[in-house]
């Protein structure tokens, strides 16, 4: 085999449509771009645009507000951590963390880290590094012989004027 013998399936790549190279073309004069105007020529920028009339993202009142300092836990029941603990994903010897639940399959992506609920019950002695945990969490953790551990996040403080 040699390199220049290499070539793709046929029919694999089609070429592109080479636009305003003559009426034979087929997309000659124009280029497909209708006749004259604004959409004729290059930068449109008209999305919104209902001919005059107030677009309808105007006339809607504005409404809520997005919090860039909001927390979004990943929030796992004490069931749910029992049954991988019975699948023999998680370790009891190690402390449960976001990443020791990540790879047991409990969740899917850290987020801001996860929170322990009460739901179920939790009958293996385990100890959690985890953001937050219930009230509940913890004395079903505390009354199955674990502990739990509240990671802190460390936050900056403004300097003040």
């Amino acid at each position: 085999m040699k390199l220049n013998g290499i070539s793709d399936n046929p029919g694999a790549t089609k070429e592109r449509m080479r636009v305003g190279r003559g009426i034979g073309s087929g997309k000659g004069k124009t280029g497909g771009r209708g006749v004259k105007g604004q959409k004729a020529r290059t930068g449109v920028a008209i999305k919104g645009f209902e001919g005059g009339q107030m677009p309808l993202h105007r006339r809607l009142p504005k409404r809520g507000f997005w919090n860039p300092f909001s927390t979004h836990y990943n929030e796992v029941n004490l069931g749910r951590i029992q049954e991988a603990f019975e699948a023999g994903k998680i370790d009891a010897s190690a402390p449960v963390t976001v990443e020791s639940l990540i790879l047991a399959g409990v969740v899917s992506k850290p987020r801001d880290g996860v929170k322990i609920l009460g739901q179920g019950e939790l009958k293996a002695k385990l100890s959690f590094e985890v953001a937050g945990a219930s009230k509940s969490a913890v004395a079903a953790i505390e009354k199955a012989g674990g502990a739990v551990k509240l990671l802190v996040a460390a936050v900056a403080e403004a300097p003040k004027a």
